[in-house]
Protein backbone atom coordinates (compact mmCIF):
# COMPACT_ATOMS: atom_id res chain seq x y z
CA UNK A 1 0.00 0.00 0.00
CA UNK A 2 1.42 3.33 -1.07
CA UNK A 3 1.58 5.56 2.03
CA UNK A 4 1.64 8.78 0.01
CA UNK A 5 -1.39 7.75 -2.04
CA UNK A 6 -3.27 6.97 1.19
CA UNK A 7 -2.19 10.25 2.77
CA UNK A 8 -3.54 12.15 -0.23
CA UNK A 9 -6.76 10.12 -0.24
CA UNK A 10 -7.55 10.79 3.42
CA UNK A 11 -6.64 14.49 3.30
CA UNK A 12 -9.87 16.44 2.87
CA UNK A 13 -9.80 19.37 0.47
CA UNK A 14 -9.58 22.64 2.42
CA UNK A 15 -12.26 24.42 0.39
CA UNK A 16 -14.72 21.57 0.88
CA UNK A 17 -13.89 21.44 4.60
CA UNK A 18 -14.56 25.18 4.86
CA UNK A 19 -17.85 24.84 2.99
CA UNK A 20 -18.94 22.04 5.34
CA UNK A 21 -17.96 24.11 8.36
CA UNK A 22 -19.92 27.12 7.09
CA UNK A 23 -22.98 24.96 6.42
CA UNK A 24 -22.79 23.47 9.89
CA UNK A 25 -22.31 26.89 11.52
CA UNK A 26 -25.50 28.09 9.86
CA UNK A 27 -27.31 24.98 11.09
CA UNK A 28 -26.12 25.29 14.70
CA UNK A 29 -26.87 29.02 14.69
CA UNK A 30 -30.46 28.35 13.68
CA UNK A 31 -30.75 25.48 16.17
CA UNK A 32 -29.56 27.61 19.09
CA UNK A 33 -30.54 31.18 18.21
CA UNK A 34 -33.27 30.68 15.65
CA UNK A 35 -36.96 30.39 16.29
CA UNK A 36 -37.35 26.65 15.88
CA UNK A 37 -39.84 25.04 18.25
CA UNK A 38 -41.41 21.83 19.36
CA UNK A 39 -44.51 21.02 21.34
CA UNK A 40 -42.74 18.03 22.92
CA UNK A 41 -40.84 18.58 26.13
CA UNK A 42 -37.09 18.06 25.69
CA UNK A 43 -37.25 17.74 21.91
CA UNK A 44 -35.30 20.91 21.22
CA UNK A 45 -32.49 19.93 23.57
CA UNK A 46 -32.20 16.54 21.86
CA UNK A 47 -32.20 18.15 18.44
CA UNK A 48 -29.50 20.65 19.44
CA UNK A 49 -27.35 17.83 20.85
CA UNK A 50 -27.73 15.98 17.55
CA UNK A 51 -26.62 19.06 15.60
CA UNK A 52 -23.58 19.30 17.87
CA UNK A 53 -22.81 15.62 17.28
CA UNK A 54 -22.99 16.17 13.53
CA UNK A 55 -20.44 18.98 13.92
CA UNK A 56 -18.14 16.74 15.94
CA UNK A 57 -18.40 14.00 13.30
CA UNK A 58 -17.72 16.53 10.53
CA UNK A 59 -14.59 17.61 12.38
CA UNK A 60 -13.53 13.99 12.72
CA UNK A 61 -14.11 13.36 9.01
CA UNK A 62 -12.01 16.37 8.03
CA UNK A 63 -9.26 15.93 10.62
CA UNK A 64 -5.70 15.03 9.74
CA UNK A 65 -4.84 11.37 10.06
CA UNK A 66 -1.08 11.95 10.14
CA UNK A 67 -1.00 10.78 13.75
CA UNK A 68 -2.06 7.28 12.67
CA UNK A 69 1.14 5.42 11.75
CA UNK A 70 -0.19 2.78 9.34
CA UNK A 71 -1.85 3.70 6.01
CA UNK A 72 -4.39 0.89 6.34
CA UNK A 73 -5.48 2.23 9.73
CA UNK A 74 -5.76 5.73 8.27
CA UNK A 75 -8.19 4.42 5.66
CA UNK A 76 -10.19 2.49 8.24
CA UNK A 77 -10.35 5.61 10.42
CA UNK A 78 -11.57 7.73 7.50
CA UNK A 79 -14.27 5.19 6.63
CA UNK A 80 -15.26 4.91 10.28
CA UNK A 81 -15.54 8.70 10.54
CA UNK A 82 -17.76 8.74 7.48
CA UNK A 83 -20.04 6.04 8.88
CA UNK A 84 -20.24 7.85 12.22
CA UNK A 85 -21.19 11.07 10.43
CA UNK A 86 -23.92 9.31 8.46
CA UNK A 87 -25.24 7.82 11.69
CA UNK A 88 -25.23 11.23 13.39
CA UNK A 89 -27.17 12.69 10.46
CA UNK A 90 -29.75 9.91 10.75
CA UNK A 91 -30.08 10.59 14.48
CA UNK A 92 -30.61 14.28 13.69
CA UNK A 93 -33.30 13.41 11.15
CA UNK A 94 -35.07 11.34 13.82
CA UNK A 95 -34.82 14.19 16.31
CA UNK A 96 -36.27 16.53 13.70
CA UNK A 97 -39.51 14.54 13.69
CA UNK A 98 -40.43 16.22 16.97
CA UNK A 99 -39.63 19.74 15.73
CA UNK A 100 -42.84 21.22 14.45
CA UNK A 101 -42.81 24.99 14.35
CA UNK A 102 -41.21 28.36 14.60
CA UNK A 103 -40.47 31.15 12.16
CA UNK A 104 -37.03 29.68 11.36
CA UNK A 105 -38.08 26.06 10.91
CA UNK A 106 -38.05 26.29 7.12
CA UNK A 107 -34.60 27.91 7.16
CA UNK A 108 -33.33 25.21 9.53
CA UNK A 109 -34.63 22.42 7.28
CA UNK A 110 -33.05 24.15 4.27
CA UNK A 111 -29.72 24.50 6.11
CA UNK A 112 -29.75 20.80 6.96
CA UNK A 113 -30.53 19.93 3.35
CA UNK A 114 -27.69 22.20 2.18
CA UNK A 115 -25.25 20.50 4.53
CA UNK A 116 -26.31 17.07 3.31
CA UNK A 117 -25.99 18.23 -0.31
CA UNK A 118 -22.48 19.51 0.36
CA UNK A 119 -21.58 16.14 1.83
CA UNK A 120 -23.07 14.32 -1.13
CA UNK A 121 -20.88 16.39 -3.47
CA UNK A 122 -17.78 14.45 -2.45
CA UNK A 123 -18.33 11.97 0.35
CA UNK A 124 -19.55 9.01 -1.75
CA UNK A 125 -16.52 9.42 -4.05
CA UNK A 126 -14.17 9.58 -1.05
CA UNK A 127 -15.74 6.53 0.56
CA UNK A 128 -15.39 4.58 -2.68
CA UNK A 129 -11.76 5.63 -3.02
CA UNK A 130 -10.96 4.64 0.57
CA UNK A 131 -12.68 1.28 0.15
CA UNK A 132 -10.88 0.65 -3.15
CA UNK A 133 -7.53 1.38 -1.53
CA UNK A 134 -8.34 -1.04 1.29
CA UNK A 135 -9.45 -3.67 -1.23
CA UNK A 136 -6.30 -3.17 -3.27
CA UNK A 137 -4.24 -4.01 -0.21
CA UNK A 138 -5.97 -7.36 0.07
CA UNK A 139 -5.43 -8.00 -3.61
CA UNK A 140 -1.71 -7.27 -3.14
CA UNK A 141 -1.59 -9.70 -0.21
CA UNK A 142 -3.19 -12.44 -2.31
CA UNK A 143 -0.54 -11.95 -5.00
CA UNK A 144 2.22 -12.20 -2.41
CA UNK A 145 0.95 -15.61 -1.28
CA UNK A 146 1.24 -17.11 -4.77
Amino acid sequence: MNAEEVRQAVTVDGAWRHALQESWLQLISLAVWGEVKSGRLGAMGRMRRRVLEVGEKLDSLCASRDWIPHPREQLKNALGSSLALRDALQQLQRAMQDVDGGADLEAFVAALAALEARLDERLPELENRWAALLDSQYGDDDDADE
